[in-house]
Formats: structure tokens, C-alpha cells, sequence
């Protein structure tokens, strides 16, 4: 059961595992917010596993006005994990850099201890914590800085897309220069997920708390400049700081995930954040 199949990661998710194995639900086939329909929904198809890959990432907006943040991110995922227990359900649970503080100054590991900065990113943790405590059979995925075709609802659309649309548009750039991270393409997650969702279905490999993103780092400013190069574009782009930014929320300066569960299991790790977009952009479905 994939929760979040129109989403970015749902929809690569969706088109990378067996159909015939495989239950897409969107927010109109369920409201992950009605505890007593994903309580029905789940005692009647009975799934092996549970992807959970719905999130309100509207970020500044959640630090307005935490409500729907956290009934999505946070409680949300503690009904998703209960219906999860009763029916022996894995429950593979989808989270975010922003967990982290950006204080470090080198890739954050599984076993780093998160200090979330703002409502959102306190609101993925708390769902974390929640898929921890009451799923006993459970995987937590952290992932960055996501694209795909078709972006995000929430968000207007993914960042490389809204860059190539605002340059072919020929409207100026301005781009956050201090915030480093690992811009990922969905699909290279989707594919590794389909890789290891069996394996934890099947006890030969551990849950716990996975790091999934493309290799490498970047600030949004170099991951915008390589999107207009790959794309054979010419714009007006210039780095701007966060503090120039002003967004309402705050986001971690280095939210780089260092991934050392795959090596561990004998799996190639995410291939750079450059190839990725370079297959990203070169893709036309």
C-alpha cells in the first residue's frame, strides 16, 4: 500500500513496484487524517507494508499555523502506525533533513541526534517517533531536497522545474547561496526503496532509520546554476543569503545525509546529485 501516490515520491514509487502487488491510495481515496477510515481501510486489504509518503511540506506556513503540520506529519502517522501493529503491517515511513539543525560540519549519520529548528521539522520527528513506538516492525526513511516530474502541489511544482519555467520566462533568479544539502531525484529513492521493501518484509534486512539521498552536496544557488546548464538555458542568477531570503521558516545551513545503511547490506549507495539531474533532465516521461 503506497499513502501519497499523487505525491512526488508516490507517483516514481507507484511506477517502480509490481502492479499487481501494489495498492495506490491518494488523498481522495483516503484522508490519512480520518483515523477510523485508515483503520477500515487497512483491516480490509490487509497489506504486507505500508509506505507512507504523505507530508504537508508547506514549511513557512506551517510556522503560521502548526495545526495542519502536525495533524499530517505527527498524529497522522501515529494512527498509520496503530492500524499498522494490529494487522502486523511494516510500516515504512518517509522523513526529512530538516530533522536536523544544520549545525554539523559533515554528513549526518542515522545514529546523529536530531534537533529540529522549526514547526514542520518538529512535526516530521514527532512522526518519526510515533512510527517508532507503536509500529513495532518499521522502517524510517530520511530523504532531501526531492524533484520530480510534476513537483510538488504544495510546494508549485519541484525546483528544477520552477527554475527552467522562471528562466524560459525570463524573469530574474535569486537564489539561496548558504544553504548546503543533497538535492535528490524521486525516482533514484522509488527504485531503492522497491529494492529494499521486500528485504524488510522478509526480515533479511533490519528496519530502523535509513538515510536515502543522491551522493554529494551542494547549496540550492550551485544545484540551480547545474539545472540551467543541463538544460541548455541562460538566466539571470545571482546567490542571495538566507537572511536575504526571509522566509518565515527556518531551515538548517548543512542538511547533508550521510547514508551508511546500504554499504552495510552489500547495496549501491544513491548515484551523485549531479548524474541524477543529468538523467532527470534527459528523461521525457
Amino acid at each position: 500500500m503506497v499513502l501519497g501516490a499523487a505525491g512526488q515520491l508516490g507517483r516514481e514509487l507507484v511506477r517502480v513496484l509490481p502492479p499487481a502487488e501494489t495498492v495506490p491510495l491518494t488523498h481522495a481515496d483516503l484522508d490519512v487524517r480520518d483515523a477510523g477510515a485508515v483503520a477500515t481501510r487497512l483491516a480490509a486489504l490487509r497489506p504486507d507494508v505500508v509506505v507512507n509518503t504523505v507530508a504537508d511540506n508547506r514549511v513557512d506556513q506551517a510556522e503560521a499555523d502548526p495545526t495542519e503540520s502536525h495533524a499530517i506529519n505527527a498524529v497522522a502517522v501515529g494512527t498509520i502506525a496503530r492500524a499498522c501493529r494490529a494487522h502486523d503491517a511494516f510500516l515504512v515511513q518517509l522523513s526529512t533533513d530538516y530533522v536536523f539543525d544544520g549545525h554539523a560540519a559533515r554528513p549526518y549519520t542515522e545514529d546523529d541526534p536530531p534537533a529540529p529548528l522549526g514547526a514542520y521539522a518538529r512535526a516530521k520527528l514527532e512522526g518519526e517517533r510515533l512510527a517508532r513506538a507503536l509500529a513495532p516492525r518499521h522502517a524510517i526513511v530520511r530523504v532531501a531536497g526531492l524533484y520530480a516530474r510534476g513537483g510538488s502541489r504544495g510546494k508549485g511544482g519541484s525546483f528544477v522545474d520552477r527554475v527552467q519555467q522562471r528562466a524560459r520566462a525570463g524573469e530574474p533568479l535569486r537564489i539561496v547561496a548558504d544553504q548546503v544539502t543533497a538535492p535528490t531525484w524521486a525516482r533514484d529513492v522509488a527504485t531503492t526503496l522497491a529494492t529494499l521493501v521486500p528485504r524488510w518484509v522478509a526480515g533479511s534486512a533490519p528496519g530502523g532509520i535509513y538515510h536515502l539521498t543522491n551522493a554529494g552536496a551542494c547549496s540550492w544557488y550551485d544545484f540551480a546554476r547545474a539545472v540551467l546548464r543541463g538544460a541548455g538555458l541562460v538566466a539571470d542568477v545571482r546567490p542571495i543569503t538566507s537572511a536575504e531570503l526571509a522566509a518565515a521558516a527556518p531551515r538548517p545551513a548543512y542538511s547533508v545525509l550521510a547514508d551508511t545503511r546500504l554499504p552495510a547490506l552489500g547495496l549501491e549507495p544513491l548515484r551523485s546529485w549531479d548524474a541524477a539531474l543529468a538523467a532527470y533532465l534527459a528523461d521525457d516521461a
